[in-house]
């Protein structure tokens, strides 16, 4: 496909990693005007990789630069105001919810500053991606 078209590829972007990746869905204009892109961003979800550790019951870590980001008046990040530093890290749930509150529920990630990913990261003793 190249230049405008009737159809579209939707696509989603990741919450935890901020990559795009395919829905499997095929968007079509609804009077077959050709007015779309190739792909089409249409939401946020999680990517394969990250939707298989989140299913293995696990919670993403993101690492945010609280600099740069922009804290709601409730103290809180949302992914618009999030200025992610690229550091993920993945904890199992149950070991979350022992550790931090508020508990999460299904959540898929929490925003954190660099000083609680170098305290994890001590405690375990070695840097783990998962």
């Amino acid at each position: 496909m190249s230049g405008k078209s009737y159809a579209s590829l939707e696509q989603h972007q990741c919450v935890v990693c901020g990559c795009t990746y395919d829905t499997g869905a095929v968007l079509l204009h609804n009077r077959l005007a050709k007015t779309l892109e190739q792909y089409t961003l249409t939401g946020r979800g999680l990517c394969p990789e990250h939707q298989k550790l989140f299913d293995k019951g696990y919670v993403a870590l993101v690492e945010v630069d609280p600099e740069l980001s922009c804290f709601g008046p409730d103290g809180n990040l949302t992914a618009k105001t999030a200025h992610c530093t690229g550091t993920i890290v993945h904890i199992l749930r149950e070991v979350f919810n022992r550790i931090f509150t508020p508990p999460l529920d299904d959540e898929p990630l929490a925003y954190t500053e660099p000083a609680v990913i170098a305290l994890l990261k001590e405690h375990c003793g070695h840097d783990h991606k998962h």
